[in-house]
């Protein structure tokens, strides 16, 4: 039988858009699809177990990915520190869940969903596919990034607002400044500011760099807005006269 944990993959390849990869992401949908519907009827304990629970998922499934990359020698300051976006979202995920922190929501609800699932649809896993650990460890990874921010709004009530667009906005680009220099002093390559990955992924698309980096912010800002349509959309529904009328009835 086939190492799951080997280096050296001599199992089936991970292929983008598959069979197992569409089986994968309809697993992330049809959990995000029970978060957003009946888990919002679960008893605060129930739900209180949710959160820990996710975070426990996060949290091992995290350390297993660095015990891996230990084991097999490839772990280095220039590749594992988390500041690759959807790494730095698994643990602000984590602190999200066992804190209620409304302040990281702001954050994992935009950046963290925006980058997890284009990790979901465009994984940088290489040649492990299924059943290799690496490729349930991604899937897990990201597709636990999109369940936590989506947690916090079924089953907290937590919403964002314009204010927290701003921030985000801000914030993403104080983020990029600072990998920036990390990525100077390292020789390292976070949030692929230094370089395109080495996987096809939707940078390949964007141009050579520094063109693709634009294209980043850009796409960045429009995700951003994206993912607060739905909540600008209930607010202009609230407001209008008809619903208004009809709720004073």
């Amino acid at each position: 039988m086939t190492d799951i944990f080997s280096l050296d993959w001599d199992g089936p390849p991970f292929v983008l858009f598959s069979v197992p990869h569409w089986i994968a992401l309809g697993c992330v949908v049809a959990v995000a699809v029970w978060v957003l519907g009946p888990a919002r009827h679960l008893s605060p304990m129930a739900a209180r177990w949710w959160r820990y629970g996710l975070a426990a998922v996060l949290t091992v499934n995290e350390i297993a990915y660095n015990i891996w990359f230990w084991v097999h020698g490839l772990w280095s300051i220039q590749y594992m520190l988390p500041l690759h976006l959807c790494t730095l979202f698994t643990w602000l995920s984590v602190i999200m869940l066992l804190t209620r922190s409304y302040r990281i929501f702001e954050f994992a609800y935009f950046m963290g969903i925006g980058g997890a699932v284009q990790a979901l649809l465009t994984p940088d896993i290489g040649i492990y596919g299924f059943p290799h650990f690496r490729a349930f460890q991604s899937f897990i990874s990201h597709g636990g990034i999109v369940l936590a921010a989506l947690t916090m709004i079924a089953l907290e009530q937590y919403r964002p607002t314009w204010g927290s667009v701003g921030r985000v906005i801000v914030g993403a680009n104080l983020l990029m400044a600072l990998v920036a220099v990390v990525n100077w002093l390292l020789d390292s390559n976070y949030l692929f500011l230094a370089r395109k990955p080495y996987t096809p992924s939707l940078l390949d698309f964007l141009g050579p760099w520094p063109i693709y980096i634009v294209w980043m912010e850009v796409i960045g800002i429009i995700t951003i807005l994206v993912l607060y349509a739905p909540f600008a959309l209930a607010d202009l529904r609230q407001r209008s006269p008809i619903t208004a009328s009809k709720v004073r009835r």
